[in-house]
């Protein structure tokens, strides 16, 4: 007998740890009250859980709608609605002999009217494994360690060495500033590049914390900036933790056998495309190690959605880059940005579509009367057609059909878009060559590409380094694009946040984008003008911005002398006896007949309208 009750008194001391097992995942971690959207589903993990039906402890304003499983026993799906009129606290759920008490927080005030990025503003992108190490990074326990000798390896570049520099972005003339992805990339080679992502909800601990990431944030915009947040939709990294324990087995876009993507965008627009064709591109995996995610599985979509928002609310973010736009489910896109821009009416969201088509490109943006119905909510693209035009203008001879010509004709064709000023111009990215490489390390061309990004209707994006005249190789090479910005290292001998080292080549161009930048900044005809363009004469292309008060001509001059221009010409911007401001070179001149333009140059001209 008192073998029996010793042994019931230990099954009794066993219960609060049955009842309080922790679960595996829980997602989202938390939520706010006072989301326009009143739906939350959670997703919670935890072994042999699928069965077990959730109890509500009594919350006002907090409802139990529903819940159940998919195809894994260790995952259970629950539809809560929190009502407008619910206040902060924790609700509490049990199942399965488990308790879970989950934080529902208050907004930060004027959360929902943030005001996102826009045609004032200009971005800074920045590879956050190779901008500054200032020692948040916890290396420790992940799959690949620290090897900055390796040119596809971690370097070391974390958080904190991104918040310490922040006053140098600030400086340059920046507002924005885009990282590349930083949640938890735990893979064992080429990781530090953020876009095959482990766990949607953590930092990588090489970067930081959460925590970190959120201070980083707040510091930024006590510097004057707002912080994009690079978000991935359409696959994750074989190492993410639901590969041990897929949800679904349609969790993924699965097939036979192995099949990539063929990148071929157009399908989704082409009325002749083969639907395996269109198939192929959506559901192909970009390599082995990306699984592609099945975004017509509804949880899936709820999932993506909700964390997208977690974010946004949780580190107070400014806007959101999303990679390879196309290749994620169309229809879940409409519904996710739809549901982004009913939370922060007010944010903005750019989206990658690597097409040289202009008419590719405004298939995805807001506003567009597209010839199949379909509706998207992303207010902005990034403008690959532009930048590629920008290239060719200044690579190629001039002729009918080229050079300049490209850039002009590249421009003309903003009627196919329903917002071009919200198109995302830029010099380059962590996927292309370095610009100063391309222009065939060519000063002059570079200024003038910077002065087209900087001036014409666009939101521009600068990536980092190219102030410093960075190089790689011409043909795609990540590990040297994607290099080591100089002095973010213990022990580099040059470095651009000082200055020191650096060649004179390098100082020069620094200070000359300090001055661009800065500049726009506080140009409101620049943010908000209209822009009025002249087709290019030999080597010359001239375009303007004015508004009712100011007008600034732009005068890019490709050639290798000086060019004098006949201002008659521009008699619908230029009256005659204008005193303008050289805004790169400080002086004033008087506007008589003729101007001369500097040679490989861009000369930018402002007054008073």
């Amino acid at each position: 007998m008192k073998a029996l009750i010793t042994l019931a008194t230990a099954l009794l001391m066993t219960l609060p740890t049955m009842a309080t097992e922790p679960f595996t995942h829980v997602e989202p971690p938390n939520w706010w009250v006072g989301m326009r959207d009143t739906r939350l589903q959670l997703m919670l993990h935890a072994p042999g859980i699928a069965d077990s039906e959730p109890v509500l402890a009594p919350y006002p304003g907090v409802t139990l709608k529903g819940s159940h499983r998919a195809s894994s026993a260790n995952y259970r799906f629950i539809d809560l609605d929190i009502a407008p009129n619910a206040a902060p606290g924790e609700i509490t759920l049990t199942l399965g002999g488990r308790t879970l008490r989950y934080p529902l927080k208050a907004r930060a005030p004027g959360s929902a009217k943030r005001q996102g990025f826009g045609p004032k503003d200009a971005i800074y992108l920045l590879v956050p494994d190779r901008f500054a190490q200032g020692g948040s990074g916890q290396p420790g326990g992940m799959k690949e360690g620290l090897k900055r000798s390796a040119p596809g390896g971690r370097h070391g570049g974390d958080l904190a060495g991104m918040r310490q520099h922040l006053d140098y972005i600030a400086g340059l003339g920046f507002t924005q500033v885009w990282p590349t992805p930083l949640v938890e990339n735990n893979s064992a080679t080429y990781s530090y590049h953020g876009y095959a992502a482990t766990d949607f909800y953590k930092v990588d601990p090489r970067f930081g914390s959460n925590d970190d990431f959120r201070a980083f944030v707040a510091e930024a915009r006590t510097q004057g900036l707002g912080v994009i947040q690079d978000i991935v939709l359409n696959h994750i990294g074989s190492g993410h933790w639901w590969m041990a324990d897929l949800p679904a087995p349609d969790w993924l876009n699965a097939w036979p056998q192995y099949t990539e993507t063929h990148h071929a965008r157009m399908t989704l627009q082409d009325p002749y495309a083969a639907p395996s064709d269109r198939k192929r591109f959506t559901d192909g995996w970009f390599v082995p190690g990306m699984p592609d995610l099945n975004q017509r599985r509804p949880e899936l979509a709820t999932y993506l959605t909700q964390m997208t928002l977690w974010w946004i609310e949780s580190a107070g973010l400014s806007g959101l880059r999303t990679d390879t736009w196309s290749y994620s489910d169309r229809d879940f896109l409409s519904a996710w940005s739809a549901r982004i821009m009913q939370e922060y009416p007010r944010l903005n969201i750019v989206g990658e579509e690597w097409s040289p088509h202009p008419a590719v490109v405004a298939y995805w943006q807001r506003g567009k009367k597209n010839h199949d119905g379909y509706v998207s909510h992303a207010p902005s693209m990034m403008d690959f057609p532009l930048q590629a035009n920008l290239l060719a203008a200044l690579l190629e001879e001039d002729g009918p059909h080229t050079g300049l010509t490209k850039l002009y004709e590249g421009l003309a064709h903003d009627f196919v878009y329903p917002d071009p000023a919200n198109l995302v111009l830029f010099d380059g990215n962590h996927d292309t060559p370095r610009l100063y490489s391309v222009l065939k390390q060519d000063v002059g061309l570079t200024q003038i590409a910077l002065a087209y990004l900087a001036t014409t209707r666009r939101i521009p994006q600068f990536f980092y380094g190219t102030e410093l005249l960075m190089q790689s190789p011409t043909e795609r090479d990540d590990g040297a694009v994607r290099a080591d910005m100089p002095g973010g290292w213990p022990g580099d001998t040059v470095n651009a946040f000082t200055s020191a080292g650096l060649s004179p080549a390098q100082r020069d161009m620094q200070a000359w984008v300090r001055r661009l930048f800065n500049w726009r900044k506080g140009s409101t005809v620049i943010h908000k003008g209209q822009l009025m363009q002249y087709a290019p004469l030999q080597g010359v292309y001239v375009f303007f911005r004015f508004d009712a008060e100011r007008t600034v001509m732009v005068v890019l001059n490709k050639n290798a002398q000086p060019a004098v221009l006949a201002l008659d010409r521009f008699q619908e911007r230029i009256r005659g006896g204008e005193q303008a401001r050289d805004v790169l070179g400080g002086k004033v001149i008087t506007l008589g007949d003729r101007l001369t333009a500097p040679a490989r140059s861009p000369l930018i001209l402002e007054w008073a309208r």
